[in-house]
């Protein structure tokens, strides 16, 4: 049960990106940014942690998944050594998906041609 929760969960954070992309005219890259903020405030109210307890990785892999993994980094950091938490602990709980997607990105922008949305 826990794959077709996660695929119901995964699934539906992108439609709503998808829904985003088709109905309005954010740019891709704002809708990145909406995705991380939202997540770090949905965990910061505690909302998140429900959604990854019946998602598992249908919650945590896409990019709300990241902008909760950085706040909840930052909480368990600040609760740890104080204030200095705040710039730690994002950084050392996401650290794996900061360093894939510097390299992936520099990988892609070496290979391909960006276009602008019309």
């Amino acid at each position: 049960m826990s794959y077709v929760n996660a695929f119901l969960v995964g699934g539906l954070i992108c439609a709503i990106g998808q829904l985003l992309i088709d109905k309005t005219k954010l740019t891709s890259a704002k809708i990145l940014v909406l995705y991380v903020v939202l997540g770090a405030v949905l965990a910061s109210f505690g909302i998140y942690q429900k959604i990854v307890d019946i998602g598992g990785a249908g919650a945590t892999i896409p990019l709300t998944g990241f902008g909760y993994s950085l706040a909840k980094g930052v909480f368990n950091e600040v609760d740890r050594i104080g204030l200095l938490g705040i710039f730690t602990g994002g950084f050392k709980a996401a650290s794996a998906g900061l360093s894939a997607a510097v390299f992936f990105g520099y990988i892609m922008a070496a290979i391909s041609r960006s276009k602008a949305k019309k």
